[in-house]
Parts: structure tokens; C-alpha cells; sequence
């Protein structure tokens, strides 16, 4: 079955590279960042267009540089469009940014972009879309935001078949990045009742993986290799952190000590258990577990491959230039704490109530999510004791973005378009829930 989409609020791609994976065709792009539409265009191959003061068509084979208030989707009318993907952008409604006053949803321009979305959608008639955004959707404008939207794609003619916030984790991403995503089917497919339960059914089962009691972890990602290969690299890490304690000196040191070192044993899959929470570890749930870890290290190319060893040619693996204060400062933080472990000593810094300030990732958890943007403190930071600042490239894979995928402009521009992507395997996933649904309905 032949699946035409087309992408809105595209970035660098994330979302649609993970449904080209899923059997999809993207006929078209389009976003407002020059840096991220020209990552795209050279990935996927399409033709990268500007549009002039007075806007731009649609047009098949193009990624259009274009503020999308601007953008006629009219031309793409005979091009049997099926699917419309994108998630407009999401800052008026994070609750990263803070109170209700700094998160005013559609109240304000960035927030009613989405309204475009459901202009393609009147124009092209697609058969189904895929919307992601975050999770302050939701709550955004005391949940009116959310309800307006849901009401605004049902007056459209779609049925929602998922709309809920996920963890993209379940899906095997080695990262806790939770995301609301909403997928319609236009109503005239779904022909009785018993159909949209069987289409909700799809998703539901879809979120029903290996990875929600046993997640991918971070070390699995960036070493390429499933968690029992890795317990001689895990030990060393861990080992390095020994005394860390009498370095800072604090009560919260030693409490760490207490509840968190003396607990460990040292062994990557026992560790592995206790830190995430997993109260049954059998043998038998283990095996199957790190055998699925295994296929979609394998799956994401990544199998045997260690990020830290990889050269390519967009400056995605140059280390990071971390000042010896930075350096000296996480030497004393160690995985899975932030800058509270050293508050009250030489090594402070400012960012109280900030969860991801110097933030190291802990090996044997997923990643805490990727952001975008951000200063000092904000970049995400490697679990071993002597390394800082994780690469960019390091950033990609924990989105799951393949080794092969290039990236375009500055490092700044990159770290944005890595943060704000959907991760590839997760949209992969729901790329194949939703092609499940529509060859179902078709047949019916």
C-alpha cells in the first residue's frame, strides 16, 4: 500500500524520517528555519525551495523554506495526498517555560499554528494525520487549548483514533520524552462504531511493548551494544565514582553514599534491575528483554558501532570544548544527579529548582529528555566521570536518529534540531499503527 504524506512544522525531520521507515512517501516539507528545511532537503532527498514575500505553492518533491501562513497547499490537491504530519511549534505551551502566565497557548500567534494544520487538512482531505506536540498541551489555558484543538480536527471530519501523552520510551527510544500525539482518520472511512474501536485498538497495542518495564538504556545506546555485553565497561564507570563523597563533603553526599552507592552491585544487569525498579527479574524476562534491546540497537544501525568512535563529516562527533571549570564541576556530579550535588560548595551554580542543570546521564536508564535550546548547564552530560558535554552526535542517537543522517548549520542550529525532533523510532512506530489502520479500513 502506497502511503503519500505530507510534512508541516518538519524541522529536520525526525517525525518523517520515522515514517519513511514505515513504508511512507513524503511528497513535501515545510518549515520556517532554513538550517533545519536544508537538513532535510539534503536527507531526503527533496528540492530545496524559498518562498518570496508573497508565499509559496505547494509543490511534490520540494522542502519549502516558508512561514506556513504563507504557504497554498492548493497545488497539492490532485496528488492523492493520504497523510498530513507535524507538530507546530510547541514553545506557548511547554511546561518547561514555566507558569501558566509564560504559557499562553493559542492565546498567542505561535500557539494558534496549528490552525494551519487544519487549513492543509480542509484543503487536501487527506485520509489521516498524525499531529505530535507536548505534553503542556494539555493543561495550556486551563486545558481550553487542548479541547479547542481536539474540536477543531473533529469539525474538520476527523474521528481521533489516539489522543493521549506517551513516553516515547515504550516504543524502545533510550530517552524519557513524553509527547502528546493525536491521530485522526478522516470520518467518512470508518464505517460503524466497531471500526474506530478497532482502530484505537491498533494504537493501544502498538504502546504495549518490551520497553515499558525494561526501557533501552543510554550506555546501550551510545556504546551499540545490549546491557550483558557491557558489564566490564560498566563496572569501570561506576568505580571511577568511588570517594566522590569526601571530594564534595555535603550531607547530600554522603546521604547518596548511603542510598544510592552502598546499594549497587556493580554488575550492569543486577544494577540494571534495582535502578529502574523492576521488582521481577527473572532470567527468562531478562533474556527476552535484552534480546528485543538487541534488535533495535541492530534496527537503528547501531549494533557494534560505539558513538564516541564515529568521524563524520557534518561536525555532529567533534568533542566539545567544556571549560576546566565546567569539567572540574561535573567530576563531582555523578550519573543520574544534577547540580544539587554540589550546592553548598565551591563547585555551586545557580539553577535552583532546575531538574537538568548539569544533569549526567545514568548508564543504566534511559536518557532524561534532549532539549533544544538552553545556556550553561543545559546540554546533557556523559556518564563517564572524565568526560563532559555529550557529543551532538551522541544527542542524535539518543533521539534515534540513524549514523547516516547528516545534519545542517552551526552547532547551535544542529542542538535545536536534534532537541525538537520526534525521535525517527518513535514515529516509526506510530507510522505503523497508522498504516495497519488505513489498509484495514480500506479492505473493509
Amino acid at each position: 500500500m502506497d502511503v503519500k504524506a505530507i510534512s508541516l512544522f518538519s524541522g529536520a525531520g525526525g517525525l518523517d524520517w520515522g515514517l519513511r521507515e514505515a513504508g511512507f512517501r513524503i511528497l513535501f516539507a515545510n518549515d520556517v528555519n532554513n538550517a533545519a528545511v536544508s537538513t532535510y532537503a539534503a536527507n531526503f532527498g527533496l528540492k530545496l525551495e524559498a518562498c518570496s514575500r508573497r508565499g509559496a505553492e505547494a509543490q511534490v518533491g520540494t522542502a519549502l523554506v516558508c512561514d506556513v501562513e504563507h504557504v497554498d497547499f492548493s497545488p497539492l490537491k490532485d496528488a492523492g495526498v493520504d497523510v498530513v504530519a507535524g507538530g507546530p511549534p510547541c514553545q506557548d505551551f511547554s511546561i518547561v517555560r514555566g507558569p501558566d502566565w509564560d504559557r499562553r497557548g493559542i492565546e498567542v500567534r505561535r500557539g494558534r499554528l496549528y490552525l494551519h494544520f487544519v487549513r492543509a487538512l480542509n484543503t487536501l482531505r487527506p485520509r489521516a494525520f498524525i499531529f505530535e506536540n507536548v505534553p503542556g498541551l494539555v493543561t495550556a489555558n486551563k486545558g481550553l487549548a487542548y479541547e479547542v484543538i481536539r474540536k477543531d480536527f473533529q469539525r474538520a471530519g476527523y474521528e481521533l483514533v489516539f489522543s493521549d501523552v506517551a513516553d516515547l520510551s515504550v516504543f524502545g527510544v533510550p530517552q524519557r520524552r513524553e509527547r502528546l500525539i493525536i491521530v485522526g482518520v478522516r470520518r467518512d472511512l470508518i464505517g460503524e462504531v466497531g471500526d474506530l474501536w478497532s482502530a484505537k485498538a491498533v494504537f493501544e497495542s502498538a504502546l504495549k511493548t518490551p520497553f515499558r518495564i525494561h526501557p533501552l538504556t543510554a550506555i546501550e545506546a551510545l556504546e551499540g551494544r545490549p546491557l550483558p555485553e557491557l558489564r566490564a565497561e560498566y563496572e569501570k564507570i561506576m568505580q571511577s565514582w568511588a570517594g566522590v563523597w569526601d571530594e564534595v563533603g555535603t550531607e547530600a553526599a554522603r546521604r547518596w553514599k548511603q542510598e544510592v552507592w552502598d546499594r549497587l552491585a556493580f554488575d550492569a544487569v543486577k544494577d540494571y534491575c534495582l535502578v529502574n525498579k523492576i521488582g521481577r527479574c527473572s532470567e527468562e524476562e531478562l533474556e527476552l528483554a535484552f534480546n528485543a534491546h538487541r534488535e533495535v540497537l541492530r534496527e537503528l544501525g547501531y549494533l557494534g558501532i560505539r558513538a564516541s568512535e564515529l568521524k563524520l563529516p557534518d561536525g555532529t562527533t567533534d568533542p566539545p570544548a567544556d571549560s576546566p571549570d565546567v569539567l572540574e564541576r561535573l567530576r563531582r556530579i555523578p550519573p543520574g544527579e544534577n547540580h544539587e550535588f554540589v550546592r553548598g560548595t565551591k563547585w555551586e551554580v545557580e539553577g535552583r529548582g532546575i531538574s537538568l542543570v548539569y544533569r549526567r546521564l545514568h548508564p543504566l536508564k534511559p536518557s532524561y529528555t534532549i532539549v533544544a535550546y538552553g545556556g550553561g548547564g543545559t546540554h546533557g552530560y556523559h556518564y563517564e566521570r572524565l568526560r563532559g558535554t555529550l557529543t551532538l552526535r551522541e544527542r542524535a542517537r539518543l533521539q534515534t536518529f540513524p549514523d547516516s543522517f547528516l545534519f545542517k548549520g552551526s552547532k547551535t542550529e544542529i542542538r535545536a534540531q536534534i532537541g525538537e525532533a520526534v525521535p525517527p523510532l518513535a514515529a516509526k512506530r506510530l507510522g505503523k499503527a497508522l498504516r495497519t489502520v488505513l489498509e484495514a479500513l480500506t479492505q473493509a
